[in-house]
């Protein structure tokens, strides 16, 4: 392949693309931050709260519905894939980039709890398309997949901040290897996870050293074998829910498809509702079970303190909700909303004994985003650069693996509709015999 000189060609120039797609990828991502700023954080401050006022999600949610709903309806390439659907590497065109962006911009700021992951990827592929044509490169098939999946991992990586994640995420979206590729990546990634716990633990236990490439930083507590039992029993429990949470996405698509732009503002408004009362019932922030969570997770690791059983609680039953809605309405992504929630339950449980902060919130977040992705490898690599450290690889390994395992044996819930199709039992009736 590399002697090929036509693919050395398109290796030259998905280099060359990285650059412009990186760069308006990063502009995207700063503006969704400073919209999401001005309207849950400054704008309250500037009318005179503390924060935004309980009601704040059903002033925006129902606007952002309406203009999806829209776009969705009117635009070429819908504003993007369903994201109850997963993640997508392909199927987005030049001509779809406008929707693409406009219900981002719409839906993300104004209070989805969905994350920008979806539209990025979208956003790469077709901006790569878009610079292919002005440079007039001969668009084949295969050089069409292979310049989309490259300006798709540009965008993705100026997300994520790292290369490798932006690379293995569409690889594995991409679904290159097919099948087989799961079949022989689930079992080298389980032995992998296990053999790191035993080699793990056999150091802490016998005090020898082999030689690491450990250069110093902070470690958490030594995990033990109560870590270990917890995987056990989290992982499943926290893929099981999520899962109904994502067959939750697709009844909501199948519900929205029927009447588009009605009934995509009556899910967002759904959405609103719920964060409302996470706002009243907790008196906390509504912000907190609106948006990505890409924030408050970052709040929540910093200081789990600062929530009481209730709060955890809480934004646990009124962000899932909310996100199922969302999920089959709105236009973004299910990662982050998807770690967040595990992180949330990691927190929650951290109190079981033998259990502790770090791996419960590890197990929780590498269970929940698997849960969502269907994309083990990814996830593990996604939710190690989050934690930043590498005691607890062995565990969030294990957890993406159970987690995967039990998503997959699960009923997977009725596919998401395609634009235009009617739900089953929504089908238009016979015309009348009589005369």
């Amino acid at each position: 392949m590399l002697r090929r000189p036509e693919y050395r060609r398109g290796l030259v120039f998905s280099g060359l693309i990285g650059v412009p797609v990186a760069l308006l990828a990063f502009w995207f991502l700063v503006a969704l931050h400073q919209l999401e700023q001005f309207v849950w954080t400054d704008w309250p401050e500037d009318l005179g709260w503390k924060q935004a006022p309980w009601w704040w999600g059903l002033a925006l949610l129902p606007v952002a519905g309406l203009v999806v709903g829209l776009v969705v309806a009117r635009l070429p390439g819908r504003g993007g894939h369903v994201p109850a659907g997963g993640l997508h590497s392909g199927g987005v065109s030049k001509a779809a980039l406008p929707g693409v962006v406009l219900a981002a911009v719409a839906g993300l700021p104004l209070g989805a709890v969905l994350g920008p992951e979806a539209p990025l990827i979208a956003l790469g592929g077709g901006l790569a398309l878009f610079f292919a044509g002005l440079a007039r490169a001969p668009q084949t098939e295969a050089s069409t997949a292979l310049l989309g999946a490259a300006g798709a991992a540009a965008a993705i990586s100026a997300l994520f901040g790292n290369p490798v994640v932006g690379a293995v995420l569409l690889m594995e979206v991409a679904g290159v290897g097919g099948p087989q590729l799961f079949a022989v990546m689930l079992p080298a990634l389980l032995s992998s996870g296990v053999g790191a716990l035993i080699f793990t633990g056999f150091v802490h236990w016998t005090g020898l050293e082999t030689g690491s490439l450990d250069i110093g930083l902070p470690e958490p507590p030594p995990l033990d074998a109560a870590d270990v039992l917890w995987v056990l029993v989290v992982a499943p429990a926290v893929a099981f829910v999520v899962h109904w949470t994502l067959v939750g996405g697709r009844f909501a698509a199948r519900f929205v498809v029927s009447r588009i732009v009605r009934n995509t503002v009556l899910c967002a408004t759904g959405a609103a509702v719920c964060v409302t009362l996470y706002a009243v019932t907790t008196g906390r922030s509504p912000a907190e079970a609106a948006l990505s969570g890409e924030a408050t997770l970052s709040d929540l690791a910093r200081d789990p303190h600062a929530w009481s059983v209730g709060a955890l609680v809480a934004v646990l039953v009124f962000k899932g909700l909310a996100y199922v809605l969302c999920l089959g309405s709105l236009r973004g992504g299910p990662v982050f909303p998807a770690l967040f929630l595990g992180g949330a339950t990691g927190v929650l449980l951290a109190p079981l004994p033998g259990l502790g902060l770090v791996p419960a919130m590890a197990v929780g977040m590498a269970a929940s985003v698997t849960a969502a992705l269907r994309l083990p490898v990814s996830s593990v690599i996604l939710v190690v650069l989050l934690l930043g450290n590498v005691e607890t690889v062995a565990l969030v390994v294990l957890a993406a693996v159970l987690s995967f395992v039990v998503t997959e044996l699960l009923p997977q819930g009725p596919r998401v509709p395609a634009f235009g199709e009617r739900p089953a039992g929504r089908a238009n009736r016979p015309s009348s015999r009589r005369p």
